[in-house]
């Protein structure tokens, strides 16, 4: 095989994926190694660091092997996965204890000690973000505080793909894109904060330098070689993390066009020209992987994991193309039943961890197919929220969607989609997500393209659209009932919430 490739690495929470890609972006081999959870206490969510490089390892071997080339064949080798976790090193660079996760909840106490010493207003103006229990700091200042002989024998503080790629290059390094993932950053610099790391009192030293998602940030060792079966000397370049590597893969690397995943959880993704900043910190900001691009990011805890949640508990007998079929014949606005998908609490538009879900406007005409149809409905009002705020943040005219994930599946959920945030919606042919936008970072690293939006342009193609409808009227009718909801609810979660915890506290002492 003359051709050059390219391999995108992907360490996520469930798997450590190799993906190898030619250079019209056809795949040519995927391979992943499941990857296992630990969760030693209530809100906590835990991986050790060196089981991610065994299954990369382990992943990367077999891609080689299954496909029979030669390693020379591979140009470069762009890295992603999961943001926000905290990998921290000694001074030989060993894992010092478990990386603490994206998903952990354990640091409400010190993200309010964040806000307490920069003050809110100040944390967004320079990060582009609140402090919430995913980010990186306040896990930082977990481990000072609760595991201080850890703390002390800190060297080097990294994020998930940082430590593959210390393990690949024997660099420490990370990318812009992942570095404003930690809200230490300055979003508009591209750089550490002295700021905050001052305010924190987190050792400079300890983070590593910055690099722009194509940029090269060292060579694979002649060890690393030796246990992936790759090239010394093989380019590994910055990369991003898992959701701006998936908007690469989609495309979305200019203002308006939008990424809209669609999986168990729901992120809305908008590009940008500048550092954009939601004042109240409602949106994400953060670097793009693209040079002197930024980006806005809404997220919903429970789209797609809302309608698994009601085939589950309401139709396990169904499939999901069964149940949703059902809801064809149900008009749009599901007869005056709106559902509230906060089965997980929420992030956007509403940072509530006491916020749930709710079917609002029941009547005895209801039946299952209005259930499933009311479902698929309330994601999408509540992608729009994340929406609406992203255009009153600046963005302005969005031309186009590109939506992937487990529910762009379903034709009727893009309907309602399309309906719902009344814009033309595409899919295209790239699925592998995140590692195919690493693997394309790779790609401009190595030279084969002249910048990302050229690689986006050379390997991904339309295979479908879907306009906006008659239906349109109805949910601009229906939107603003939607919105009043969460208002009108949210001190009864919060008494709800109370009034659970003492049942359970009274069970439990029984």
């Amino acid at each position: 095989m003359s051709q050059r490739l390219l391999l995108g690495v992907d360490v996520s929470t469930t798997g450590a994926k190799a993906l190898l890609i030619d250079q019209d972006g056809q795949v040519v081999f995927s391979a992943t190694t499941p990857l296992t959870l630990q969760t030693p206490r209530p809100l906590w969510s835990e991986q050790d660091p060196r089981q991610w490089w065994k299954g990369i390892k382990e992943s990367i071997r077999q891609v080689i092997a299954e496909v029979g080339i030669s390693a020379e064949s591979i140009a470069a080798i762009g890295l992603t996965g999961q943001m926000h976790g905290l990998v921290m090193l000694n001074n030989s660079g060993e894992v010092l204890r478990p990386a603490i996760l994206w998903n952990d909840q354990r640091t409400g106490s010190q993200c309010d000690q964040i806000r307490t010493r920069i003050g809110l207003e100040r944390l967004i103006q320079i990060t582009g973000n609140d402090a919430l229990t995913g980010f990186t700091a306040p896990k930082i200042l977990w481990v000072q505080e609760n595991e201080p002989d850890i703390y002390a024998r800190t060297h080097h503080i990294l994020l998930p793909k940082d430590y593959i790629r210390y393990q690949l290059t024997g660099e420490f390094a990370m990318d812009r894109a992942g570095g404003s993932g930690t809200i230490l950053f300055d979003l508009k610099e591209r750089t550490w904060s002295d700021e905050l790391l001052t305010a924190l009192d987190i050792p400079a030293e300890w983070l590593p330098p910055t690099f722009e998602g194509p940029q090269i940030t060292g060579q694979v060792t002649a060890q690393a070689a030796s246990e992936t079966g790759l090239i010394a000397g093989t380019p590994v370049v910055g990369g991003a993390g898992d959701q701006a590597a998936q908007a690469v893969g989609v495309g979305a690397v200019e203002p308006g066009i939008i990424a809209l995943t669609l999986g168990t959880s729901g992120v809305v993704f908008a590009p940008t020209e500048s550092a954009l900043i939601e004042p109240q910190g409602r949106l994400h900001a953060f670097c793009h992987a693209i040079p002197d691009r930024w980006h806005l990011m809404g997220v919903m805890l429970s789209a797609a994991g809302s309608l698994q949640w009601h085939r589950d508990t309401i139709a396990p007998d169904l499939s999901f193309d069964e149940l949703v079929d059902e809801a064809l014949e149900i008009s749009p606005g599901s007869e005056g039943l709106l559902f509230l998908p906060y089965l997980t609490g929420e992030r956007t538009p509403y940072p509530d961890p006491l916020a749930r879900g709710a079917w609002i406007g029941l009547t005895i005409r209801h039946r299952r197919a209005h259930l499933t149809r009311a479902v698929l409905e309330g994601v999408a009002f509540g992608l729009k929220d994340s929406f609406r705020l992203i255009q009153e943040a600046g963005l302005g005219i969005v031309d186009q969607v590109r939506v992937s994930g487990g529910g762009a599946k379903s034709q009727l959920w893009k309907q309602i989609l399309a309906d719902v945030l009344d814009v033309d919606l595409v899919t295209v042919n790239t699925t592998e997500g995140a590692a195919f936008g690493a693997a394309l970072l790779a790609g401009v690293g190595a030279g084969m393209f002249a910048n990302v939006p050229e690689a986006c342009e050379n390997t991904i193609q339309f295979t479908g659209s879907t306009s906006p409808s008659s239906a349109v009227s109805a949910y601009q009718d229906y939107y603003p009932q939607y919105r009043a909801l969460y208002p009108a609810l949210a001190d009864q979660f919060v008494a709800i919430a109370r009034v659970a915890s003492a049942d359970r506290s009274r069970s439990e002492a029984e």
